[in-house]
């Protein structure tokens, strides 16, 4: 296989899944600090909701050390967030959230095939 298209597939999961999880991350952080009286205060009061959001930036270290195993988890993640959000009754969220995923997941499993790495 050409090095550029390896490249593309190295680096295009990689570059979806830190735009998606610090958009929904810094979204999530964000969205309640109102509700709390705005600022810093209630950035930091409203930051439970990050968590889970914290969790995917974890999971993405370890799909740029153990591509395999982070697109595995990718892809579980995909299927856990389709219940947990309900996306499968709304077209929008499938769009945003779990396709993205899937996909994310998918170019990891190939660039851990292509590279030969586990």
């Amino acid at each position: 296989m050409k090095r550029n298209v390896k490249k593309i597939i190295y680096w295009t999961p990689r570059i979806i899944i830190l735009i998606l999880v610090a958009f929904f991350f810094v979204f999530a952080l964000l969205s309640g600090a109102e509700e709390y009286g705005g600022g810093l205060r209630g950035i930091l009061m409203n930051s439970p909701n990050a968590l889970p959001w914290l969790v995917l930036f974890f999971i993405v270290w370890i799909a740029w050390k153990w591509e395999k195993i982070g697109g595995w988890l990718f892809i579980l993640i995909a299927i856990i967030f389709t219940f947990f959000f309900d996306a499968y009754e709304s077209l929008v969220m499938v769009f945003i959230l779990i396709i993205p995923l899937w996909l994310v997941g998918i170019l990891f499993l190939i660039s851990s095939k292509i590279n030969k790495k586990k």
